[in-house]
């Protein structure tokens, strides 16, 4: 009997276990300003440095700031950083790599050339290195780093999108459309881009949880998120000064990012099993 997506997924024991982390985390962002005992950005320096306790859960930070306030509201900025910049990177990079596969064989073959060498001097840089510079050059800020991570991750995408497209183009259905008369941008739309998305939605899924890593580290040397915002990599960042005498200054948002990083990946890992057919390992 064949299984529906959304059953497949959930028998993914490591699938199930990410979904229930993740929405608890969105529900925690989308529930900050109700949930939290202390306003995040308001400095009480007569409770500054204070460790967990029951008024402060996860302790203060050296401004007196409640760290449990801090990540709950941190949620709301690098979960959409990962989420924003990984759009920005499928957005680009997948047409892109579709757009050059299509092409390739063909008089119109300079276009594959064209797109995907711009992808391989993209690739020549170290991924984080060539994030540095461009938000370096663009300055830093929570945006900039936002387009700086969805930037370097484009290539990814580009050459996932054009391996697929290579293997889809030549199937009998785009061969048939193209016997009826049918144009390159319909064959495209119609035919290309429904049979080649599969991997990409895999891929997106897990960027998501690179994009976050990276973020937090443009954010964790200065040059994402500017104080007093909560992000979790520049709440790591401030931490650092205080990380002999304080550490759950560090050590709580930095649990944060690893239990978001590890619910995506699981998350990605049940939605690729689940969306190919040859995968029959039940994890559950």
């Amino acid at each position: 009997m064949k299984r529906s997506l959304s059953s497949r997924f959930f028998r993914h024991a490591g699938a199930r276990a990410g979904f229930v982390v993740l929405v608890v985390l969105a529900a925690g962002a989308i529930a900050a300003p109700w949930l939290s005992p202390h306003d995040p950005l308001l400095p009480a320096l007569r409770e500054r440095l204070r460790p967990p306790s029951a008024q402060f859960w996860m302790g203060t930070d050296q401004l007196g700031r409640d760290v449990w306030s801090r990540i709950l509201h941190g949620a709301r900025y690098s979960l959409p950083i990962g989420l924003l910049s990984t759009g920005i990177s499928l957005l680009v990079g997948a047409p892109a790599g579709m757009v050059a596969a299509f092409y390739t064989g063909t008089p119109r073959a300079w276009i594959d050339r064209l797109i995907m060498r711009g992808m391989d001097i993209l690739l020549a840089f170290p991924t984080f290195l060539l994030a540095l510079m461009l938000v370096t050059a663009l300055g830093p800020s929570l945006i900039n780093a936002m387009i700086a991570v969805g930037v370097v991750g484009i290539p990814v995408y580009a050459r996932l999108s054009y391996a697929a497209v290579l293997s889809t183009k030549e199937r009998e259905f785009v061969t048939a459309a193209r016997a009826c008369g049918s144009g390159d941008a319909a064959i495209i739309r119609r035919h290309v881009v429904p049979n080649s998305i599969q991997p990409l939605i895999v891929q997106g899924t897990l960027g998501v949880a690179s994009a976050i890593l990276a973020a937090a580290g443009l954010s964790f040397l200065g040059l994402g998120a500017r104080p007093p915002a909560p992000e979790w990599g520049a709440m790591l960042s401030d931490g650092r000064v205080a990380l002999e005498t304080a550490p759950w200054v560090t050590i709580f948002p930095g649990a944060a990012i690893l239990v978001a990083v590890i619910a995506i990946n699981l998350v990605g890992d049940g939605l690729r099993d689940a969306l190919d057919p040859r995968v029959r390992v039940d994890r559950g």
